[in-house]
């Protein structure tokens, strides 16, 4: 039989702060990687540029800006005959679980970040960034320049996948510490 501690707890589950944040990271870190996925499905159906504009893609553009070669930032992989560009997925990656990290995080302290279940926070992430921070540092062409597709795609897109963060943050957070919500 169990024991239980004063507080309820049958030490199953570590409480300590700095477990839990260990856990909360790698929550983020898996949420990050199950939405950088789902963006790369999502822009299937709806791709959000156009091929002439996705030959050198805005990750790639924005290394290319900081001084990285060409031939670097289209650097590929072969998987089933299709070239796949692996720095552009880094960059996909280490941004989605980033920002992923960044929301699990202040979720802990700031209830209000879950609005709309976390796609309020994909449509934040998507203004600061496709229509203030590329266009500024002119990566990307200002936001009246930029297709409608491409909006529809991304703000959607960037909506879907958070709301995804927050399911998957909601329910692991769950599992693994033991707390809804």
């Amino acid at each position: 039989m169990a024991t239980v501690d004063e507080n309820g707890n049958n030490g199953a589950v570590e409480r300590s702060g700095l477990s839990v944040f260990k856990k909360l990271i790698l929550i983020g870190i898996i949420a990050g990687v199950v939405c950088s996925i789902s963006k790369l499905g999502w822009e299937i159906p709806f791709p959000p540029r156009t091929p002439a504009r996705d030959a050198t893609n805005p990750p790639q553009k924005l290394l290319e800006q900081m001084g990285f070669s060409h031939e670097f930032t289209h650097s590929t992989y072969t998987y089933s005959e299709y070239q796949r560009p692996y720095v552009a997925f880094f960059m996909h990656f280490g941004f989605s679980i980033t920002f992923a990290v960044l929301y699990v995080l202040a979720a802990e302290y700031v209830p209000a970040i879950k609005l709309w279940q976390g796609a309020a926070y994909g449509l934040v992430i998507w203004a600061a960034f496709h229509v203030i921070l590329l266009p500024l540092l002119g990566t990307v062409p200002p936001p009246w320049e930029q297709p409608f597709a491409e909006h529809f795609s991304e703000i959607f897109g960037h909506m879907f996948v958070f709301w995804l963060v927050e399911v998957t943050r909601s329910d692991m957070k769950n599992r693994m510490i033991g707390q809804s919500g």
